[in-house]
This record gives structure tokens, C-alpha cells and sequence, in this order.
């Protein structure tokens, strides 16, 4: 990426990057003195969590994620350290990840030198392995799962015996113009949550990318056994955090309001890219937009780059992407006005 960057900056009025999926909007105040007024913290934090952030999460995991029956959760260092190191602590021998996907999954499965596949939606042509990644909505293309497909990735489980890590880390942020809304996979299993795990980010959601917090929820035997590997392993949420992430999870409105913003840069940018020609696929919720003009995707980065507009080739998420491009809604409103008012020249 480090020509098309120099490109982009060769601009007159500099670069927009589209390119990286970092929040830009503030952490919420109210989260912020939580931190601050938990920051005398002597003693080691607790590997399963504070008190507070365990009514935290729980309530949340009811309320919001519609969980029932048996389940718990741990607390975790951001969400992409789960990711990566999930399929080590439960020791699996195969890992199947969607063919065009968030990159760490394939790490983590590298990490842990064990086999592993790409995998396309339809579960019936799935072959048999012990760890299963999804992701909805999906980064990069934004793509929700439709309940019935959850169905059937729930009965691969109960067929096959294997473990289901869902990140559902952009869960809060469905497009304006979509009429369907993400759904846990907590909530379609109506409380039969064996072999069934939910990771889950506050980055997004609360602009918490910089605290490093996330949640791992779901069968609470499998539960048991990440929570002895991440004692011994002295993976530790900060207390200050854990008083940050109580206080982030109590409270839906300032989610509601991040989800407005995104939308609203979604609805500026959508009509500026199909006016240079681009398709916008799937796109249904998250913090991207998948986009193709059925050429290279680094052609596609090269022409935005002249415009001083930086985004991800698609090629970086597998090989069924090389066409496409990735344009990150996270950077500011003025930012993402003037990124459109380049494209329409």
C-alpha cells in the first residue's frame, strides 16, 4: 500500500484514508471519567472480570444479544487478540474460515499450526473440521448472515461437534437503507448455546479502540476452559478498563448515535463511488463499503489514490476479492464530505 499512499499525499488538499477501520469520533465522556476515576488500581484485575462488569456483561448479553439459557463470558484485550490466539487455547485440529475475510483468522489458525480452509456459505458443502469462524456482519463486505443460515451453522455443530466463533464485532451498525438487522447467533440458538462462542468488540461500538476491550460469551464450558488459559497466560483486561467497559456496556445511546454517524457517512459516500462507475455489493451494515468496477482491485486504488482518496484492495481478504475494493467509513464527516466532492470533481 506504501505507493498508493505516497500517491494519495501527492494531492493538492492532501489525503483522505479510507483505507484503515480505526474510529475517529471520541470516546464518550462518560466512559472516559470511568476510566479516570478507576485509575488508582494497586492490585492485579480479575481474569473473569470486576463485579461490575460482570452484571455489565450480563445484562448487555440478555438485553441487547438476546442470550438464554446457560452462558458465560470473559472480558479480553480487544477483540483480535481472541482471534488470534482462540484456536491455540482450545487446542482445535481444523479451522474453516469465510473465503473472503477479515485476515486473522487465517493467522490464528497459523499460529496454532493446524490445518485450515476457506469456506463459501452454503454449510452443506462444508467439510467436516472442529472450529468454524463466522462473521456478521461481515469486514470487508459488510455482508449480514440471514437467520436461516445461522440455522444451518448451528445444526453443522450439533452434526459434527464442532466449535462456533462468531464475531459479531460490527453487530451495532446496520445501513439506513437496509431493512434487516444483525443478529447474535446467541440469539438463534434459543438458549442451547453448546459449542457456540460470540466475540465481541466495545471498539466500534463506543469508540474504545485505543483502551482495548472486548467480550468472549457463549457455552460456558468452553468458557471454563479459555478462562484457565487466559489466567496462566496473564491475559488481564486493565482495571481502569474494566470500569470503562461497565460503563460503556450500561449504556445503548451513545451506540445509537455512533450507528447514525456511520450511516450518514454511508449515504454521502454510496452515490459518490456508483457516480465513478462502482457496484456496491452486500454493504448491508458495518464500517465499509465492498465496491467493484470489475477491474484489478489496485487499479481501483490507483484511481481513487489520484484523487488524493486511500481504500483497501480486496485481494488483502482472500483471493475471491481481488476485485474489489474496501473504503472504510471511518474518518471524519468533514473528511468524508470532502472525500465525495473529489470523486464528483
Amino acid at each position: 500500500m506504501a505507493p498508493y499512499g505516497a500517491r494519495a499525499r501527492e494531492h493538492h488538499d492532501g489525503i483522505i484514508d479510507l483505507s484503515v477501520g480505526t474510529p475517529v469520533d471520541p470516546t464518550p465522556d462518560f466512559v472516559q471519567q470511568a476510566l479516570i476515576g478507576a485509575s488508582n488500581a494497586p492490585g492485579y484485575p480479575l481474569t473473569i472480570g470486576s463485579p461490575g462488569l460482570r452484571d455489565a456483561i450480563g445484562n448487555w448479553a440478555v438485553q441487547v444479544l438476546g442470550l438464554t439459557g446457560e452462558f458465560d463470558f470473559l472480558p479480553s484485550i480487544g477483540s483480535k487478540e481472541v482471534i488470534a490466539s482462540l484456536p491455540t487455547q482450545l487446542e482445535v485440529a481444523k479451522v474453516l474460515y469465510p473465503q473472503i475475510a477479515y485476515p486473522t483468522y487465517l493467522v490464528g489458525a497459523i499460529i496454532a499450526k493446524v490445518a485450515h480452509e476457506p469456506v463459501d456459505f452454503n454449510v452443506a458443502t462444508w467439510p467436516v473440521a472442529d472450529f468454524v469462524w463466522i462473521n456478521s456482519p461481515s469486514n470487508p463486505t459488510g455482508r449480514i448472515t440471514p437467520t436461516g443460515e445461522l440455522e444451518q451453522v448451528i445444526n453443522y455443530s450439533r452434526r459434527t461437534g464442532a466449535v462456533i466463533a462468531s464475531d459479531e464485532c460490527y453487530l451495532n451498525f446496520p445501513a439506513r437503507t437496509v431493512g434487516q438487522q444483525p443478529t447474535s447467533i446467541l440469539r438463534v440458538a434459543n438458549g442451547d448455546n453448546r459449542n457456540l462462542l460470540v466475540i465481541y468488540s466495545l471498539s466500534k461500538r463506543s469508540n474504545f479502540a485505543g483502551y482495548r476491550g472486548g467480550l468472549i460469551i457463549g457455552d460456558p464450558v468452553l468458557i471454563a476452559k479459555i478462562r484457565e488459559v487466559r489466567k496462566h497466560s496473564g491475559l488481564l483486561v486493565p482495571a481502569p478498563v474494566q470500569a470503562a467497559m461497565a460503563a460503556a456496556l450500561g449504556d445503548e445511546v451513545h451506540v445509537h448515535e455512533q450507528a447514525v454517524r456511520y450511516a450518514h457517512r454511508r449515504d454521502i459516500l454510496r452515490p459518490a463511488f456508483e457516480s465513478l462507475g462502482f457496484v456496491i455489493e452486500n454493504s448491508e451494515a458495518g464500517l465499509y463499503m465492498w465496491c467493484t468496477r470489475g477491474e484489478k482491485d489496485l487499479d481501483s486504488v490507483a484511481r481513487l489514490a489520484d484523487l488524493g482518496i486511500l481504500v483497501t484492495p480486496g485481494g488483502f481478504y482472500g483471493e475471491a476479492g481481488a476485485r474489489h475494493i474496501r473504503v472504510a467509513l471511518t474518518a471524519t464527516d468533514a473528511q468524508i464530505s470532502d472525500a465525495a466532492a473529489r470523486i464528483y470533481g
